[in-house]
């Protein structure tokens, strides 16, 4: 799949001939849909196929964080591009997408040590250092009073969406373009070279693209178990905003920075770690990251805890999502938070690596994130396969 990618979709895209697509992808989620943009871009026809009526699955569920500055080699490569696929889809599809980048908050020593020497490595314009009290402003609180506040850093490439808006308006504006369409509601039973087989029949086209995160075992099990597919659940929550706190930019804590390989690979990376060990091993216990956005209509998004199994379960540990929501209300600095709903995010997770990429047969593609940072990767995933320079993974 290659081709170079005008900076917008062009006005005349191919028709569809009856049945027939240049491209066909499998899941609207948001790395389906990203590709099914960058192919229109790209002048193509395309048809996505969705077993669900709307977008529900992981592409929904999360924080609405383009996680950028946290990436580390060939991702933060991918993720830089995909940043602008996302300002592009935004102005295109009309949806909300803030440069609001993202703060890191520092509450020891050892944790404004790893984003000094961040800094030092990225240097001033991809990692701001702040203040404790520069810090203490961002989230809303009057000031340090607590003192557990050391410093912090702001992330300014970082993006914000609202993800229960970004990807059905991406969907709706996909439907509207000459030469596309997502047949909802339709369940996929197989797939061969030239040819999707769903429950409403055949759909042919050039290329087939498989983008269906961790459900990737449904189709083609035996690839699923070669690249160790999990699933990996999360405990999130939508609380109302405390007073004072406005900003748009994600933040981000201790645990996040356990996460992320560009703070992983800082040199009090493991310090951090033994530290976090010692004050807060429940919050380790449950693959805490625990960091919170603002959604645009003032309530904030929280969490998230990770458990990994090849299915999911579906209950969810109250003691787990106590731990969580304590947190983030130690890090806003009030007594507690104001739950509006809760519920359990899912993506694919594995050890072999973040990404999926292979080849089944001519003209059919396979690619799943497998890890927590598809938003983050979705577009410019899309915009490296169409000028060739995706991998395919062994």
């Amino acid at each position: 799949m290659s081709s170079t990618a005008p900076a917008t979709a062009p006005a005349v895209t191919r028709s569809l001939a009856p049945g027939h697509s240049d491209l066909v992808i499998v899941g609207a989620g948001i790395v389906g849909l990203a590709h099914a943009f960058e192919a229109l871009a790209n002048g193509l026809s395309v048809t996505v196929v969705e077993r669900d009526r709307q977008p529900v699955g992981a592409s929904v569920r999360n924080f609405g964080h383009c996680c950028i500055s946290a990436q580390e080699g060939d991702l933060l490569g991918l993720a830089r591009r995909s940043r602008a696929g996302w300002l592009r889809a935004a102005r295109a599809a009309g949806f909300w997408a803030a440069e609001a980048g993202a703060l890191v908050v520092a509450r020891s020593a050892t944790e404004a040590a790893v984003l000094e020497e961040l800094h030092a490595e990225r240097g001033g314009r991809g990692v701001v250092l702040r203040t404790a009290a520069e810090t203490a402003q961002a989230l809303g609180r009057a000031s340090d009073a607590a003192g557990d506040l050391v410093g912090g850093a702001f992330l300014p490439d970082d993006l914000r969406v609202n993800p229960r808006e970004a990807t059905p308006a991406l969907a709706r504006w996909i439907e509207r373009q000459p030469g596309a369409r997502i047949l909802w509601g339709t369940a996929v039973t197989g797939v061969e070279s030239g040819t999707v087989h769903t429950t409403r029949g055949p759909v042919h086209g050039e290329r087939i693209l498989v983008c269906v995160g961790h459900d990737v075992d449904y189709l083609f099990p035996d690839l699923a178990e070669e690249h160790e597919v999990r699933r990996c659940r999360l405990t999130m929550a939508r609380a109302v905003a405390p007073e004072g706190f406005r900003t748009d930019s994600a933040v981000l804590t201790a645990t996040s920075m356990l996460r992320y390989d560009a703070f992983t690979a800082q040199p009090s990376a493991a310090r951090l770690r033994e530290e976090v060990v010692g004050h807060s091993p429940e919050l380790l216990g449950i693959g805490a990251n625990v960091m919170f956005t603002r959604l645009p209509d003032g309530s904030v998004l929280v969490g998230d805890s990770h458990h990994y199994d090849t299915t999911t379960p579906p209950f969810i540990d109250e003691r787990t999502f106590e731990l969580l929501t304590g947190a983030v209300a130690g890090v806003l600095g009030v007594e507690r938070l104001r739950i509006l709903e809760r519920w359990q995010g899912v993506y694919a997770s594995s050890d072999r690596g973040p990404l999926l990429v292979r080849d089944l047969a001519p003209g059919v593609r396979v690619l799943s994130v497998t890890s927590g940072i598809g938003m983050t990767l979705s577009f410019g995933l899309a915009a490296a396969t169409f000028d060739g320079a995706l991998a395919v993974t062994r």
